[in-house]
């Protein structure tokens, strides 16, 4: 298993007990083959530019350690998850 965290976006027009509801579903993607280490939901903040006509959105830092195949399904269930608007994972090398 490897270090990986995901950065994600969700709309600003969510309700904060959805937000924690899809923080949880992802954080469950993760559970199924891996460990989540640390979640830091950010909250709302304003975006450096505007994505889809939104300017703010709801931001979410997980740190976790997965396998490949946990990695590709959880960003496949993000890319169709219509509340996220932008997503990014990466190997933590550190």
């Amino acid at each position: 298993m490897r270090k990986y965290e995901v950065m994600y976006i969700i709309r600003p027009e969510v309700e904060q007990e959805n937000v924690q509801a899809l923080v949880d579903k992802f954080n469950g993607i993760i559970s199924n083959g891996g460990e989540v280490t640390k979640t830091d939901v950010i909250g709302k903040r304003r975006l450096a530019y505007e994505i889809n006509k939104l300017r703010d959105g709801y931001f979410v830092l997980v740190h976790f350690n997965a396998t490949t195949e946990v990695v590709n399904e959880l960003d496949r269930i993000m890319k169709i998850t219509d509340e996220v608007i932008r997503t990014l994972i990466v190997r933590d090398v550190a």
